[in-house]
């Protein structure tokens, strides 16, 4: 894996390969088996077509998403409404993203819950304190070549960890084929919408395009760095959506397969032992960990991004404004995590949100992306077909889950 040669992509799939996806994930192969395994890929297709929009808008425009629709709503109803749907979509989501990120971490090295005959002297709300004082020293250096390179170490961690758990535990690569074909059992629909909403996540799109206008600041020729995004994107997003994979075939074999319920993280490593043996339990934490320290780094990221561009602030990452928006997320998930409310519940609602916002933020980006300001590098109607497509299935799942929730299915 060419991990040197990555890119922004690399950051969105550190943000997306969280606890919220090896929570949702596992719960879905423990549930329904490999079943769900279409939503997975149609996630990962969807976050390629996507992110290569909003990679393409960052290194045109030198901007990223948010300064683009800033730049778009030329009333003041239009902008402020504009405003109240990002910030709520980005600090609501994101703060419960970083609840669960830190927690996360924190369950992987405080072994209470992963490796239960292994003791540490140190509480689960101090560990919380820990790990986000971890992110925010990656965040406060203000590089973006500091943080690239911390998550490609990251993300590696992850991709060996999942994806070994994987090829130890999957007995014939054939049983996956099934999963392919689109079908939602009965009660599964929030957890089509919540495996959506791990992936294809909202403030990702935020975060990727105002990445590659950092990245690619100073580049003279646009095709070339259109082209580097483009391998970056097909090096980087599958190899998220390959762990991903790899989680739910995991507990599908652990749990749906022997019939026994995905009650808690401490559930899920024991069950692995008889494959994997005594390293289960540590081969587990050390994938839960890297994806939790990842996320809590790119998730208040993501929103300063987001709200930066938004809300027209400096663009600088060592400003003031944009180190007090991440700053407030990262303090808001080191609460949330301290107070030790349960991590299940707490990274579940975030995903089934991000699922409900999904929508109306990927509605502002093709819009965008249809803007004269883009000249030659706007969409084109294939482009635009394929946008229009990810977009009605989003509308179209998170409509049934409304309709589910207020009883009318």
């Amino acid at each position: 894996m060419r991990f040197k040669s990555s890119g922004p992509a690399i950051l969105v799939t550190a943000a997306f390969i969280g606890p919220g996806t090896v929570i949702t994930a596992s719960r879905a192969g423990a549930d329904y088996g490999l079943a769900l395994l279409w939503a997975l890929v149609f996630s990962v297709i969807a976050t390629m077509i996507l992110q290569e929009m909003t990679g393409r808008l960052g290194i045109v425009t030198k901007q990223g998403l948010g300064e683009n629709i800033r730049a778009s709503m030329k009333s003041p109803f239009t902008r402020g409404l504009a405003i109240l749907l990002v910030a709520s979509a980005i600090v609501i989501g994101n703060a419960a993203y970083q609840g669960g990120n830190i927690t996360g971490a924190v369950l992987a090295i405080a072994p209470v819950a992963i490796i239960p005959n292994l003791t540490i002297g140190v509480e689960i709300s101090s560990w919380s304190i820990i790990i986000g004082l971890f992110a925010l020293v990656i965040l406060w250096r203000g590089k973006y070549s500091s943080i690239e390179s911390s998550l490609k170490v990251l993300v590696g961690l992850m991709s060996l960890a999942f994806i070994a758990t994987f090829i130890m535990t999957l007995t014939n690569p054939l049983d996956l084929l099934p999963g392919l074909i689109p079908t939602i059992p009965d009660g599964a629909t929030l957890t089509v919408i919540a495996l959506i909403g791990t992936t294809v996540v909202p403030y990702n799109l935020f975060l990727h395009s105002a990445a590659c206008a950092e990245k690619w600041q100073d580049s003279d020729s646009i095709h070339d760095s259109l082209e580097q995004s483009s391998k970056d994107i097909k090096l980087a997003i599958p190899l998220g959506g390959l762990i991903s994979i790899a989680i739910m075939s995991t507990a599908a074999t652990a749990f749906f397969a022997s019939q026994i319920e995905l009650v808690n993280l401490a559930t899920l490593s024991p069950s692995l032992e008889p494959t994997m043996g005594n390293a289960a339990p540590y081969v587990m934490a050390t994938g839960l960990f890297a994806a939790g320290i990842s996320s809590a780094v790119t998730a208040p990221l993501a929103a300063a991004f987001a709200l930066r561009g938004i809300l027209g602030l400096n663009n600088q990452l060592t400003d003031w404004s944009f180190r007090g928006i991440w700053l407030i997320i990262l303090l808001l998930g080191m609460g949330v995590s301290a107070l030790q409310m349960r991590p299940v519940n707490i990274i579940w609602f975030a995903q089934v949100a991000n699922g409900i916002l999904l929508p109306i933020v990927t509605a502002y980006l093709i819009w965008v992306m249809n803007s004269d300001a883009l000249g030659q590098y706007k969409n084109n109607t294939k482009e635009n077909i394929l946008g229009l497509l990810v977009l009605l299935t989003a509308l179209l799942l998170s409509g049934r889950s409304l309709m589910s929730a207020f009883g009318l299915l």
